[in-house]
Order: C-alpha cells, then structure tokens, then sequence
C-alpha cells in the first residue's frame, strides 16, 4: 500500500511534513509503521499550489529517500495546500505517469487501495472515461482512472464526493460483473486548490489507513501520523468523507453503490 498526506492551512514550506518530522512521509517510504508492506519505493510525487490557478507538481520514479531534488523543492516551496505520496506497485510499472498526485487543471488526486480483480476489468473501466478526458490518461494505472472519471462526474454536476463515490460504483459494478472475490478499498484525496476531499471507503471491512490532525491553524490528512503529536490524530471511520476549507472540517458518510457500469 502507498502512503500519502494532504496539508491544507497557513502557508508552510512542503519540507515541514515531508521530510522534518519524525515520521515524515520520506521515512514511510523506507519505515511505513501501517502497511502491507515496510517499503514504498516505486516513485513519489508532490503537488502545490501557489499563485496560479493550476498546482506545480514534481514526480519521480526514484525512491524518495533517496532523491536530492525532492529535499531541495520540500525546503524551498512553500504552500497553503499541497499533497505528497510515495509510492508501492501493485502490478502496473514503475514510471513518473503512474506516480500520483495526478494533475489535471486546477484538480490533484492521490489514492491509496486497490481495485480487485483489475486486470479483469481494465479495458472496460478505462471504456468509461468520455472521449475529451481521454486524452488525459497518460498512465497506466487504477488510480488515474478513478481521478478522470471522477472529473468527469464533477464536470456532469456532482459534488466532489458523489463524483468519486460514482466511480467507484463503476469499478464496483464491473468487479462484480467479472465475478471476483477481491475487495475494493479505497483512501483518496482530491483537492481544486481550495477544498480538500478525503476519503476513506472499503466494500470489506479493511479499509486503507487514514488520519486526521487539526491543528487550528491546519489541518493534515496522511495515511500515517507523520510526527510524535499522537493525541492529535484520530482515524477516520471507515465509509467516511471529510472536507476541509479555510480551517473548517466537515465529515460526512460516504457510500458506494452499484452505478452507471452495472
């Protein structure tokens, strides 16, 4: 499983959480304390935004303990909301358009789970992304499917919740089609450079790990608590979103059904 966190607050450098504290997300991805795996060395990225609509980014497919340029960036650049991941494979390759946060406009997501049974359903789950976003799918992977249909979703006229909640009734939908026994889990974050949406969701009981720290001034979601201010994260439940906005928090039920590939 990869690992992740999203910052939204006052403006601080990206080196703050990535790379200073204790367990930042540079030492997950050689020391992750809650995943499958200890290890998250097929590639990482960062996201922020700054003055521009658009978010910067910076991807590589090296592992982020080792990369000198992503602790020069994380010490220089400094932001109100950026996302960080690092990255383990789960079947497709290791290159810079399969690592995440994936960007697209003014939109960035990051996901952390797995899609069952994938190689079963990939031809008709990439099917569904409409003709003009197409274009957009430079990867190979699960995830950036997720985040295409789920824009797409968003450009129909849903929320940011329903719209990944519907992409993921696709893939549920299909999953079930394919006859697989494998379950869906999902952590996700999406964020259109003002608004974070968080998502933690599981068709099983075993949902990815995801945590919230509020700190007033900020708030930060990661898979993992980053630093040794325990009494400050709390787990979201599971089947939960949460977004976050200029210092406020709201926490919702998120539910998947059997949508629109069934």
């Amino acid at each position: 499983m990869c690992r992740f966190l999203a910052y939204s607050g006052v403006p601080v450098f990206l080196e703050d959480l990535v790379a200073a504290p204790c367990h930042s997300l540079i030492h997950q991805s050689l020391h992750a304390a809650e995943a499958k795996t200890g290890t998250n060395g097929d590639g990482f990225g960062v996201g922020w935004y700054g003055d521009r609509a658009e978010p910067g980014q910076y991807r590589e497919v090296r592992p982020a303990w080792s990369d000198e340029n992503l602790l020069s960036i994380a010490r220089q650049v400094r932001s109100p909301l950026f996302f960080a991941h690092v990255r383990a494979a789960t079947g497709t390759a290791t290159t810079r358009a399969n690592c995440h946060p994936f960007a697209h406009g003014r939109h960035l997501f990051m996901h952390n789970g797995q899609i069952g049974g994938y190689g079963l359903i990939r031809r008709r789950f990439e099917a569904l992304i409409p003709d003009l976003l197409y274009p957009a799918r430079v990867g190979t992977t699960d995830s950036e499917v997720l985040f295409l249909l789920t824009l797409a979703r968003i450009e129909e006229g849903l929320s940011p919740g329903k719209a990944l909640a519907s992409a993921l009734g696709d893939a549920l939908a299909l999953m079930r089609q394919s006859g697989t026994s494998e379950p869906l889990r999902c952590a996700a974050a999406l964020a259109d450079g003002e608004t974070i949406h968080a998502v933690r969701w599981s068709s099983d009981a075993h949902p990815p790990t995801l945590y919230l720290c509020n700190r007033g001034d900020s708030v930060v979601v990661a898979s993992e608590p980053v630093d040794a201010a325990r009494d400050c994260w709390q787990a979201l439940p599971c089947n939960t979103l949460v977004s976050i906005r200029a210092g406020t928090v709201a926490s919702t039920p998120f539910t998947v059904g059997l949508a629109r590939a069934a």
